[in-house]
């Protein structure tokens, strides 16, 4: 068995070959290639929980488990809000393999499963990005959607000016060729955005189907628990709605759940998953002025998808501390 750090992920994990992995492992969902319970949500006070995600593959072939916790308030002391660790099996005789820290592996995936569902939804000549929120995921997903389209011009939207220009700060070091803006307007920082992200732990919608133009596309991460959401029901309902794995979304998606309880949108208004759009078995965009947005949980497949390509990295460059159980 080999034990992963954090740095190790991050020396072995390249964006654009997540985006590939994410997308392989879409598929695999969608084709009933994987088998996923529901996340378990253990509550610990204090706004704080524990989830427990296992799940196995066909391809790659392996089962795990990712064990995470969530404190919201990390992000205040410089830690990041996702905590935990990801343990790989492999099939032939279920032995562990594999345990390596969650957190970037979490952050990365996410960030290349909107990525994954920008460069299937977006418009092609999408070139103004609006990012909603500063933290660890803000920066995985400026890295996503710069993998996927030709990005020229950023806004960067937080509660917190300071932290929003810190950001662009650094982000404008590492993309130098890319025009960046922060601001604290939420409305104002939409209004010509061709792809927005979203990736606040707000417990109220901040954005609004009255603020956005037709075209756009939206990435709307958020938090996994059903009594939160980021945006509110016009936006659903203005949009063709795409999804990770439908099962979960409709049992913690919260802006799904609550629409459909209020009786404003049914379980058909989700298109389609975004693993049945990559195989064309469904339609993504029809037409340039389509409103798409991706509701994005993150499902075990992705990580144990992950994890597995991070082991073989691994192995081809004798990374890792070995350990005998």
């Amino acid at each position: 068995m080999i034990i992963l750090s954090s740095d190790d992920v991050l020396s072995l994990l390249k964006m654009s070959d997540a985006i590939e992995v994410v997308s392989a492992a879409m598929v695999e969902v969608s084709n009933g290639h994987a088998t996923m319970p529901l996340r378990s949500i253990m509550p610990l006070g204090e706004g704080n929980f524990m989830g427990m995600m296992p799940g196995s593959m066909h391809e790659p072939n392996c089962f795990g488990i990712k064990l995470v916790s969530l404190f919201p308030d990390n992000p205040k002391s410089g830690v990041s809000s996702h905590q935990g660790a990801v343990i790989l099996f492999e099939s032939k005789h279920g032995a562990a393999i594999a345990m390596m820290n969650a957190d970037l592996l979490t952050a990365i995936r996410t960030a290349a499963a909107s990525g994954v569902a920008t460069r299937m939804l977006a418009r092609e000549a999408s070139s103004r990005l609006t990012i909603i929120g500063t933290g660890e995921q803000a920066r995985h997903h400026l890295d996503a959607m710069i993998a996927v389209r030709a990005i020229r011009d950023v806004v960067i939207a937080g509660r917190n000016m300071e932290n929003a220009q810190k950001f662009v700060e650094l982000a404008q070091q590492k993309y130098s060729e890319i025009s960046f803006s922060a601001t604290t307007d939420f409305e104002a920082s939409v209004q010509s955005a061709d792809i927005i992200c979203t990736v606040t732990a707000t417990d109220d919608p901040i954005l609004f189907g009255a603020w956005i133009k037709p075209g756009t596309h939206l990435n709307v991460v958020g938090s996994s628990i059903p009594s939160k959401r980021e945006i509110d029901s016009e936006l659903l309902i203005r949009s063709r709605l795409f999804v990770d794995y439908r099962i979960s979304t409709l049992a913690q998606a919260g802006e799904v759940i609550m629409a459909i309880e209020k009786g404003e949108i049914d379980e058909a208004h989700i298109v389609a998953e975004i693993g049945e759009v990559i195989s064309t078995s469904m339609p993504g965009r029809l037409n340039e002025d389509d409103i798409t947005l991706y509701r994005s949980l993150g499902v075990v497949a992705q990580d144990l998808a992950t994890a597995s390509f991070i082991v073989e990295q691994a192995k081809m460059r004798d990374m890792g501390t070995k350990v005998s159980l």
